[in-house]
């Protein structure tokens, strides 16, 4: 397979919006794989139109585990009216309250692997440097997201005989047996995969994980099995 970039990100709040709800969204637990595309590309400098095809599912693999217990809050925001022109939003009184449930100190860990090595490293330098072209947030823009370093790894393709643990999300379609343990909180959420240029979704998955950030305990079709030990499946 070669290497593994590997970073974490984190906020004080975040919201992916499920695409089935409306006047009061609800968040995904974890940030689908179109969401982590345009967090990278803010921080590599592609434009909110632009990083769709450079990080396209055929370009790029991309995994994500949870660093902390999944906590979720519900808070009122009062949204305006943006089609009128930035010059008079300070003339606008009416707006509309809506609830919004966010995700509370939500803390990822992002596993990515481009098939051109100059844009991993281009991405590796800032990450190292702390530095982004881009601001990156949370799945909104109020909610930016901080960001760190973890290194990059060699990371060889495995396909288990017998059940491993898996340190991240595991698309359902990739498990071919799974151990229940006790004391462990496990979810699925279908969520986007991999966007089309226009934005339109191209793909949907089921997605498991472990609500307090634990490994799951499965047998897959492949994984990456990392030199630090972990085990991941991309989306």
């Amino acid at each position: 397979m070669g290497r593994v970039l590997v970073f974490d990100v984190w906020g004080d709040y975040a919201h992916y919006k499920k695409y089935y709800t409306t006047t009061s969204p609800l968040t995904f637990s974890i940030p689908p794989r179109t969401a982590l595309c345009g967090l990278i590309g803010a921080i590599l400098g592609y434009g909110k139109d632009d990083y769709i095809l450079p990080l396209s599912k055929d370009q790029v693999s991309i995994a994500v585990g949870l660093l902390c217990p999944v906590k979720k809050v519900r808070l009122a925001e009062n949204l305006i009216d943006t089609t009128q022109s930035p010059s008079s939003f300070h003339k606008i009184q009416e707006r509309t309250q809506i609830r919004f449930e966010l995700l509370k100190d939500p803390r990822f860990r992002v596993y990515f692997s481009h098939c051109d090595p100059s844009v991993q490293g281009k991405l590796r330098e800032l990450l190292i440097d702390h530095k982004c072209i881009y601001t990156p947030c949370l799945g909104l823009s109020e909610y930016i997201a901080e960001f760190k370093y973890v290194g990059e790894y060699e990371a060889a393709e495995e396909q288990p005989e017998r059940p491993e643990y898996i340190y991240s999300a595991i698309p359902e379609n990739r498990i071919l047996d799974m151990v229940f343990e006790e004391e462990r909180e496990y979810i699925s959420e279908t969520m986007p995969i991999d966007m089309a240029s226009d934005r339109s979704v191209n793909e949907y998955a089921a997605v498991m994980f472990e609500r307090n950030a634990k490994p799951i305990k499965a047998r897959v079709k492949s994984c990456l099995h990392l030199e630090t030990g972990e085990r991941i499946v991309f989306l």
